[in-house]
């Protein structure tokens, strides 16, 4: 089985996460979600904004304690922003029945973002999850090591029910 990687898909990710983030008044609407589940640890960074009104929350969750705590937008920025610097990804089906351990040598992210820029006629939408690697090699070794192949995307762009590429 060959599994699609997506390094060049989160470079584009990457790119608008850091302008919503550092510029986001240059989007007319948006809701962002991204959830890093990292060395037993979890980050969320989520932001929405409508109708002029944004709204923003940003916690992280210990796995020692498995209490949550608020962050400031600058770690959850720079701990999601670590996750999208890493050399290569795969993506989970999120089919039904379709299931993979989580390895917790391997951070995984949840992406739901939907944005219009001001100026643009349409919204873009995606909901992923990602695994992210070092490289090739290990992305490629981690997925023949799966118990279910049916579990990474293996064709894009991506298009199910539950998780989407980009539309």
């Amino acid at each position: 089985m060959t599994v699609a990687l997506y390094a060049d898909y989160i470079a584009e990710l990457k790119s608008l996460f850091a302008e919503l983030d550092r510029y986001p008044e240059r989007f007319q609407t948006y809701t962002a979600r991204f959830e890093l589940a990292a060395a037993g640890n979890l980050v969320v960074y989520e932001t929405r904004r409508r109708k002029g009104q944004t709204d923003s929350l940003y916690y992280g969750r210990s796995g020692a304690t498995g209490a949550n705590q608020q962050i400031s937008q600058a770690t959850a920025f720079a701990a999601i922003d670590r996750f999208f610097a890493l050399g290569e990804f795969v993506a989970l089906t999120g089919e039904a029945g379709a299931r993979v351990e989580a390895d917790t040598q391997y951070p995984h992210c949840a992406v739901n973002f939907s944005y219009r820029k001001k100026g643009q006629p349409v919204t873009r939408s995606t909901l992923m999850v990602f695994v992210a690697f070092n490289d090739e090699a290990d992305a490629l070794q981690y997925v023949s090591q799966a118990g279910d192949p049916s579990a990474f995307v293996i064709e894009r762009p991506w298009r199910a029910e539950k998780s989407y590429e980009w539309k």
